[in-house]
């Protein structure tokens, strides 16, 4: 069964300005401006008024109905990310073998991962900055303002430390997220 109208709408908070134009959203605030495309989806996109972006979808399907609170919840990340920004926090788990992980350029580099020779790297993505932390021992963290470029970053690095050939149950060393969220204000 078709709903004949969806629609949702989301509040612009105060310093951060939303520029639509072919469902190609922008959103600029202090941290910067992230841009992100909607066209794969068939929707209006529009403000309504100067603190209001209004989702509509007419005649949908459930499938397509569950898209309009997803592109909600990806510009209100868009609106944390330029405000606020992400952070994701990781710490190293071993058991024998300390993991040293080192920044080289633009690389994030982990050796000595279950005492094995290998060097694993990862590219940091754009927009992601590293920093060892100083209070915490073993922990590392990322941040930057796209939501999904952070993550991404932090799934790479997570899955590059992944047990092969092991009982899982009793190898749990890797690099795990073991926080996540927005940055807090100070």
């Amino acid at each position: 069964m078709k709903t004949v109208l969806a629609s949702r709408s989301i509040e612009i908070p105060e310093g951060v300005e939303v520029e639509i134009n072919s469902r190609v959203v922008k959103v600029t605030g202090p941290r910067g401006s992230l841009t992100r495309d909607f066209k794969h989806i068939n929707m209006d996109l529009r403000k309504t008024g100067a603190k209001h972006i209004r989702v509509d979808l007419w005649f949908a399907n459930r499938k397509e109905l569950a898209c309009v609170r997803t592109v909600c919840s990806h510009i209100d990340n868009m609106i944390v990310g330029v405000t606020q920004g992400f952070l994701y926090k990781m710490r190293f788990v071993y058991s024998h073998f300390p993991i040293n992980v080192t920044l080289n350029g633009n690389t994030v580099e982990i050796r000595n991962f279950l005492g094995e020779k290998r060097v694993r790297k990862i590219e940091l993505l754009p927009g992601v900055k590293y920093v060892r932390s100083a209070d915490v021992k073993d922990q590392i963290e990322l941040s930057g303002n796209d939501i999904a470029l952070v993550s991404l970053t932090a799934a790479q690095i997570q899955q590059a430390t992944n047990v092969r050939n092991k009982d899982l149950r009793k190898f749990l060393d890797g690099i795990y997220v073991s926080e996540k969220g927005a940055i807090p204000p100070e």
